[in-house]
């Protein structure tokens, strides 16, 4: 994609357009091709896993920091307002709403822990992974089980049980690895399907 095409699509100045792109660009969502410009990030099944697998190391590392604080009572109910969220996204079948509720729950206890630098390695790796919770919300939002977990790790937390809560936290990312992995490669053969019938087959 090109900014003269998203300049025209969009109806709006090149500035904006220029903006958005560098900062998906930062994010690893984009990346610049020279003389033919943006792209989409593609993903290999090896650099998914890794993702994940270095997220869920990530925030079982961070309920471990948590467990340094004595009072822990308002990141509970901080996570029990996410939880709520989570819920009535769920119930409205809010794909928005349920991705970002839950990415504040996962991102509330690196912020609790005052770690400024974890919270950013976090914020940056959802931010990577976001597309690929997107398509797998899409699928699976009204059948899933993650409130099993999220109500879990936030009861775990309230009883200070944190060995558990670590737990929870890490089995929730490594189980839904494979959806995300299936998700991925459906939507990769749709898209290579939609352009073979736009632009024809070689």
């Amino acid at each position: 994609m090109r900014e003269q095409e998203l300049e025209q699509r969009f109806g709006t100045s090149r500035s904006p357009i220029r903006e958005a792109l560098r900062l998906l660009e930062l994010s690893g969502l984009v990346t610049h091709v020279q003389r033919k410009g943006f792209r989409v990030t593609l993903y290999s099944e090896t650099q998914i896993r890794h993702l994940y697998k270095l997220r869920a190391e990530l925030e079982a590392y961070c309920i471990r920091q948590v467990a340094e604080i004595d009072d822990i009572s308002p990141l509970v109910a901080e996570l029990r307002s996410y939880d709520e969220a989570i819920a009535a996204a769920m119930a409205k079948g809010d794909v928005r709403a349920y991705i970002s509720a839950l990415r504040e729950f996962y991102l509330a206890s690196a912020r609790f822990t005052g770690n400024s630098p974890l919270a950013d390695v976090l914020t940056k790796l959802y931010e990577q992974v976001e597309p690929l919770r997107y398509l797998l919300a899409r699928q699976t939002m009204a059948s899933n089980n993650l409130q099993a977990y999220t109500q879990g790790i936030t009861q775990a937390l309230d009883q200070r049980d944190f060995d558990r809560a670590a737990e929870l936290t890490r089995n929730y990312v490594v189980d839904v690895l494979p959806g995300i992995l299936r998700a991925y490669h459906e939507a990769s053969l749709q898209d290579a399907e939609e352009s073979a019938s736009r632009y024809g087959r070689a």
